[in-house]
Parts: structure tokens; C-alpha cells; sequence
């Protein structure tokens, strides 16, 4: 948190050193000491203060200046900062002015010239009313700030990347923030700008891409190499291990991301199943340790960059990213994972982002405070999403198609669904309808035994059905299965186009798709085990192989 702000001016400049000397010699430990000799310069200074959303504790102004009388600055500055205290600094012929001013602009001090000595005159009263403004006031936030509408799937995208990528920032929805429209009027924002965040710095950054808030929040996303030994695509938990292991032996190595690290991984709010952390850990917190691993080694991270395409030229293999860019490298590691399927239900798709999440639950459950909150899934993502978000809502209700939840979720998670009060199981059911105008608003639950439908209010519902492989981009030129898992190692000769692809004397190793070069590892990969640390596995083994494939070329 940055320190709060004394700001002091008088016209006078012989006056104001002398005022800024004392002031830094007791408060500077504090707060930040800034002055002016001039009106509108102040004016201007405590406005763009006010935009970049700084704390100012205290003003001291002259009372008699040539631009305008102190009295009248102080007033100006209330309707900027009603919060601040404000003294006026007068000579004794101008003690009326100021007694006036006590009523006039709820004036808190005035102080007469000389002060000295400022431990008697000066420094008790300021600390006073100091201490008084920091036990009343509430302290802006000074990181990033998000401003928008909390039902708008730009915000949420914009919330999704922040926390995604471990970036703190506070949310300030205009429904019923008044930070939020102090915010906007005083950057003359209209609801036609949102979203809009505000950088630490104070930039403004009017409904921004995410390349844009990336770049300001000192994320890369320009390749500083002509040629990798090794581009990894995807920073899931197979990805970063395969950073992690290329960078520290070695290997020019290259991560790309389109959103965040962690892949679908890095969304879990807790995983308590992966060795070495008995009390479990989010998967934020896997990733940010991965990352900073990674990069002590020497590899790059370009995020949010997105691969389009992989063309080759004989041993070279070329990436076109989404900005058409192109990257070129020897070898490339697929570690794409998977996201969640689509629930095919009339009325979610116009609600995707709007109340209705794949995934998500840490990013939107502060606004689930205090609501009916509705989870689809029996699976383990299900049930940490239901758990994180029980912190939060009323109650959370567990939509499940079958009698129980023991078929498809660890025995742990059940066993502490049982024990969390505000959670609800709903068997046997299904949704099938979800209702809202501009957000969600109520969902039709289908009974599956008694074919019963029942309207239920719900303010946010939090999806995790089956996952389906990151592939399409790959547009054929890569085997996959038929549920477009990517094939590989000695699975791909069962393949009937296996030797239309396959041209080496060799057979394909353990990870290595139809095209030389190119592996796989983790959840993309057909047959894979779908558990964090098998991704962990094979990150690591693709980098062993990607150095035995490096020694034929």
C-alpha cells in the first residue's frame, strides 16, 4: 500500500521550503510530502491524484495568495477530497478569515505564521488530526484497479487474466461501488468505456485487450531469439515442467501461453492429492512456484500469446501466433491440456460469462457473497469449485446426474462436502433451462427419475463437465483420436494414415506425434492419466526425448 499524501502550498517560495523541510523531517517516515507554489497547478496535481486513485491525508494552505485565497483552494480541494483534513496557514492580521473559514469550509486547524518551534506549534496539532483521518478513513487500494460492470464478459476475461496470472488488483463494479463512479467521473468515464482499469502508475487503460493490461503489467509478448532448441506450447502443469527441465539443461527454451499459467490445473482452488504438500495448495500458488522456477533458468514466457498454426521446413518448425508473428524452432512440445465441454442448455450460451462460468469459481466468488450459487459436475474440479465457493455463498447446490458423487470424486472431497453445511447434493438431476435477462437469474432443474421440472432462483452457476482436448487449432496436420486427443509414440502405427505422415527409419518415440520433432505431453495426449502429477511426468520425459531427437538432426 503506498503511503498516504500531506500536500502543502503557499505562493511564497522562501515560505513553502520551510514548510516542506519541517513537514519531511516528522512525516516523511509516513506519508509522501508534495507542494506547489501555484493554485492551479495544485488543482490540476490533487485531480490527477484523485484519477490514479491516491490517498491524500492532509492539506496546508496559505490563506492569502495571489491566484486565490487559501480559504477558497481548500474548498475546491474538499470536493475532491471531502475526507482530507485541512489547515490554513495565516498571519495574525488574518485570524478572522480563518475563524470564518472553520464554518465555511469546515476548516480543522489554522495555523499562525511562524510556527517555530514546529515541535510545539506545528507537529502536535498535524499528528492529531493524522491520527484522527487514519482511524475514520479506509485507505484507497493502490494496485490495479478494475472498473466495469459485474455482468459483462469483457470484465470477466479481464478478472479471469489478472487473477490468472497472480496479478493483484481490486474489482470495482458500478452497481454498487461508489469508489467505481468516483472513479469514472473523475477520468469522465461513461458506461460506454467500460471496462477500464487503472495501472498503479495511474494509467488509464479505457476497455483494453488483454495484450495491452499484459504488456503494462510487464508480461512478454515478443520473442527475443531468431531459433529455439524448443518451443513449449501451453503452460499447464506438463508445459511448465517442460520448461523447468529445458531451461535448466540447457535447451534454448521458449513457453507460450494464451491466458495463464497452470492450464485448467491452475483454475483448482485446492489440490491435495500431489506429492510433497500434505496440506494441499492451490493451483495458483503450483503455478506461480513452476513459473518462477522456470524462469530462473533462463527459458522465456510470452503470454498471452496464442499459436495459430505449425508449419515445416524440412528440420525447422515454424509457429504463427495469433499476432502473425512467426517463431522458429528445432522442436516443439504440445502441452495444450483441455478446457471444460460445453453444457448444451437452452439459455447458457447467451449467459456464458454473465453468470454462468466453465471453470472459474476463484475468480467470480466474491460476487457470489451471500447467494444460491450452482455447481454441474461430479468430478473433483466440481467438488474443490463447491468448496472454495461455500466460503462465499449462501449455499452452494451440487448438481449431479447420478445417485451419489462416489463413483467420480475422491473420498477426501466427499467425505468434506458432507461436513460443509451450505452444500447441497442434488441427485438424479439435470438442468435444462437457464433463465435471465441481462445475467442469470433462475435456473429449471429436471428431476431424472420422476421427469419433474422445478424453477429455482440462482445468481451464478459454475460448470465442470468432462474436458475436451485443445486440438483445433491443429487443422489435421496432427493424428488425433477420435476425440481429437493427439497420438502418439507407438499408437500412431495403428493408425491408418501412419505412414502417409511417418517417413523415418525409427519408430515414433514415446511422446512424439506423426511429425518428427513435435511431442506431446499431459492432457492432450490420448491415453494420458489426467492427473496433475502424470503431466508433471511427462513434461519432463519430452524434454529427455526432445534432447535425443536434438542429437539426429
Amino acid at each position: 500500500m503506498s503511503k498516504a499524501i500531506i500536500f502543502a502550498i503557499d505562493d511564497d517560495p522562501q515560505v513553502l521550503k520551510a514548510i516542506v523541510r519541517d513537514l519531511r523531517g516528522e512525516f516523511r517516515k509516513d506519508y509522501k510530502i508534495l507542494s506547489t507554489s501555484s493554485v492551479e497547478e495544485a488543482l490540476e496535481n490533487i485531480s490527477e491524484l484523485k484519477k490514479r486513485g491516491e490517498n491524500i491525508a492532509l492539506f496546508i494552505s496559505d490563506q492569502k495568495m495571489p491566484e486565490m485565497q487559501g480559504v477558497d483552494f481548500l474548498e475546491k480541494a474538499k470536493l475532491i477530497y471531502p475526507e482530507a483534513k485541512r489547515v490554513l496557514l495565516t498571519a495574525y492580521s488574518d485570524i478572522e478569515a480563518a475563524i470564518k473559514a472553520i464554518n465555511d469550509v469546515q476548516l480543522d486547524y489554522y495555523l499562525m505564521k511562524p510556527w517555530d518551534p514546529p515541535e510545539e506549534k506545528m507537529f502536535p496539532i498535524l499528528q492529531d488530526l493524522l491520527d484522527e483521518w487514519n482511524s475514520s478513513i479506509i485507505p484507497l487500494y493502490s494496485g490495479i484497479k478494475v472498473i466495469g460492470k459485474q455482468w459483462s464478459s469483457k470484465s470477466h476475461s479481464i478478472k479471469d487474466f489478472l487473477s490468472g496470472n497472480l496479478i493483484p488488483y481490486q474489482w470495482l463494479p458500478v452497481e454498487d461501488n461508489s469508489l467505481a463512479l468516483e472513479l469514472m467521473e473523475a477520468n469522465s468515464l461513461n458506461s460506454e468505456n467500460l471496462p477500464a482499469v487503472i495501472m498503479e502508475d495511474g494509467e488509464l487503460l479505457v476497455d483494453p485487450d488483454l495484450r495491452a493490461i499484459a504488456t503494462k503489467t510487464g508480461r512478454n509478448i515478443q520473442a527475443r531469439e531468431e531459433l529455439y532448441d524448443v518451443v513449449i506450447i501451453g503452460a499447464g502443469p506438463g508445459g511448465l515442467a517442460a520448461g523447468v527441465y529445458g531451461g535448466s539443461e540447457g535447451l534454448k527454451t521458449l513457453l507460450i501461453e494464451k491466458h495463464a499459467p497452470g492450464g485448467q490445473a491452475g483454475t483448482s482452488s485446492r489440490i491435495e492429492n500431489y506429492l510433497g504438500f500434505p496440506k494441499g495448495l492451490s493451483g495458483a500458488e503450483l503455478s506461480r512456484r513452476a513459473i518462477a522456477q522456470a524462469t530462473r533458468f533462463g527459458i522465456e514466457f510470452l503470454s498471452p500469446l496464442e499459436v495459430k498454426e505449425i508449419r515445416i521446413e524440412g528440420q525447422y518448425k515454424f509457429l504463427k501466433l495469433n499476432d502473425d508473428k512467426e517463431i522458429k524452432s528445432k522442436s516443439v512440445i504440445i502441452a495444450t491440456g483441455v478446457s471444460y465441454k460445453k453444457l448444451q442448455v437452452e439459455g447458457l450460451d447467451e449467459l456464458t460469462s454473465l453468470g454462468v462460468y466453465y471453470g472459474a469459481a476463484t475468480t467470480e466468488a466474491n460476487a457470489c457473497k451471500d447467494q444460491q450459487v450452482y455447481v454441474v459436475g461430479g468430478g473433483n474440479s466440481a467438488g474443490q469449485g463447491a468448496m472454495y465457493l461455500s466460503k462465499f455463498a449462501a449455499k452452494v447446490h451440487i448438481l449431479i446426474r447420478k445417485p451419489d458423487l462416489s463413483s467420480s470424486m475422491s473420498s477426501y472431497l466427499i467425505d468434506q462436502i458432507k461436513e460443509t453445511p451450505n452444500i447441497e447434493v442434488i441427485a438424479n438431476s439435470q438442468i435444462s433451462k437457464a433463465i435471465g435477462s441481462e445475467n442469470l437469474e433462475q435456473l429449471e432443474i429436471k428431476n431424472l427419475n420422476d421427469k419433474s421440472r422445478e424453477l429455482r432462483d440462482a445468481a451464478s452457476l459454475f460448470i465442470f463437465i468432462g474436458a475436451k482436448p485443445i486440438t483445433e487449432w491443429l487443422n489435421d496436420k496432427i493424428i488425433t483420436n477420435d476425440k481429437g486427443f493427439i497420438e502418439t509414440g507407438r499408437d500412431l502405427t495403428k493408425h491408418k494414415d501412419y505412414k502417409t505422415f511417418w517417413k523415418q527409419d525409427r519408430e515414433p518415440y514415446l511422446l512424439e506425434t506423426c511429425i518428427p520433432g513435435i511431442f506431446a505431453a499431459g492432457d492432450v495426449r490420448a491415453g494420458a492419466m489426467n492427473r496433475v502429477a502424470s503431466a508433471v511426468g511427462e513434461g519432463a520425459l519430452a524434454i529427455k526425448l526432445v534432447h535425443e531427437y536434438l542429437e539426429e538432426i
